[in-house]
């Protein structure tokens, strides 16, 4: 029996590393190209201003969008439990005020974590003929989002936000990388 322990022991920390330099090496790659749409994914906001995450991931979307790797920006995400707007209208809103292009930035502000906001961000783009997706966020969450997409029937290319103030703190940075070691082997096993 001890044998046994010892073996799964030895298998599930095994597991863990495997994931850990999946994070990893995923927050490192960059695979923007052409695209049927840019998907930014949500952070905080304060009171209609997005958080210096937020506008991190903002700044880096629309640098991609400039570069005319997709005709559309999505932002997702939805309201905070003591906020009065969501996250994607507080992001549209901040894109607008750079480019003014109101046709091709989309708010989609429903749900409140990762997975019901990239579902909905991939409902409406599938909705729209679209399947392939630049996804935006900090490089720490870049690996659960593209396997979460490609259980939604996209086709993701990550382009993590190299400016956040979160890859600037290598501490914080680790803390993160380390939750989503076990987080996206999760979503791997849950998302449907």
């Amino acid at each position: 029996m001890r044998r046994i322990l010892w073996a799964a022991a030895a298998l599930l920390a095994a597991a863990w590393v495997f994931s850990l330099v999946e994070v990893v090496a995923a927050a490192r790659r960059d695979d923007a190209a052409p695209a049927d749409a840019i998907v930014v994914m949500g952070a905080a906001q304060y009171n209609g201003r997005p958080s210096p995450v937020f506008k991190a991931r903002l700044d880096h979307a629309a640098a991609l969008f400039r570069r005319r790797l997709a005709p559309r920006l999505v932002v997702a995400g939805g309201v905070g439990s003591a906020d009065t707007v969501s996250e994607a209208d507080v992001g549209r809103r901040y894109l607008l005020a750079g480019s003014g292009d109101t046709a091709a930035v989309v708010a989609i502000g429903t749900g409140r974590s990762t997975e019901p906001s990239l579902r909905a961000a991939a409902e409406w783009i599938r909705a729209h003929g679209g399947h392939r997706v630049i996804l935006v966020s900090d490089g720490f969450h870049m690996l659960r989002l593209c396997l979460i997409a490609r259980r939604l029937g996209l086709q993701p290319l990550s382009s993590p936000a190299r400016a956040s103030p979160i890859a600037s703190n290598r501490r914080l940075e680790i803390t993160y990388l380390l939750a989503e070691s076990v987080k996206a082997p999760i979503a791997f096993l849950l998302t449907r």
